[in-house]
């Protein structure tokens, strides 16, 4: 069994039929510019309302002309939490690990171990394996058990207006511009999305989830 140590953690509360999002762009000094870092992370209720959609994107502000040669991390495990609780401590886990051209997903199951050291849960049943989709072509989705994956590259989806920002914090303005200046605009990140359904992470209750890049030891 592989054990992976967390680099970085975003935490999001998830009514599940809400949205709940959270993102950190360039701001981890640990995982800045690496392939551990998590630009975001968005849990949200799919088109089937009876499923709920986990995203993590890593490695931003690829430009188009790196994104070909980007690639997931096979020393990188992204782990979804899911507090199921409310304690706070993850009581099933949803595992993301790259080889050789594939993405494979482990869980939702209960973790082996909770907090900052994971071990991957390959000997679960549960889960699935999708190849992972080129810089340019059509997604490859993979379905397992009412369970649906992608992993590859998109275009960034969050929008920050990071001059205008830098205006505020200055204080010579007192407010964001509407739309302002996406300073995300044509560049890309790498996507891991699983789509559950929400009988297999907690119903129709409230679920705390959050999601950790964890480097292998």
């Amino acid at each position: 069994m592989k054990k992976f140590n967390s680099k970085i953690a975003i935490f999001a509360l998830l009514v599940l039929g809400a949205i709940a999002i959270a993102a950190d762009h360039i701001d981890a000094p640990a995982v800045q510019g690496g392939t551990s870092d998590i630009t975001d992370f968005y849990a949200f209720q799919a088109q089937d309302t009876n499923n709920i959609v986990f995203v993590a994107n890593v490695q931003g502000l690829l430009s188009p002309a790196n994104t070909a040669n980007a690639a997931f991390d096979e020393n990188t495990l992204v782990e979804f939490n899911i507090d199921t609780d409310g304690d706070n401590i993850e009581d099933l886990v949803i595992q993301a690990t790259p080889r050789d051209g594939k993405m494979y997903f482990f869980g939702p199951v209960a973790p082996a171990q909770t907090g900052l050291n994971s071990t991957i849960m390959a000997d679960q049943t549960v889960g699935g394996i999708v190849d992972i989709t080129a810089y340019g072509s059509n997604p490859i989705i993979s379905t397992n058990m009412g369970m649906s994956f992608f992993a590859g590259p998109r275009d960034d989806p969050f929008f920050m207006d990071f001059a205008q920002y830098s205006e505020i914090i200055a204080g010579n303005a007192t407010s964001f511009n509407m739309p302002g200046s996406d300073t995300f605009a044509g560049t890309n990140v790498l996507s891991i999305v699983v789509e559950v359904p929400k009988l297999m992470v907690g119903g129709s209750g409230t679920i705390n989830t959050w999601v950790e890049s964890k480097r292998k030891q």
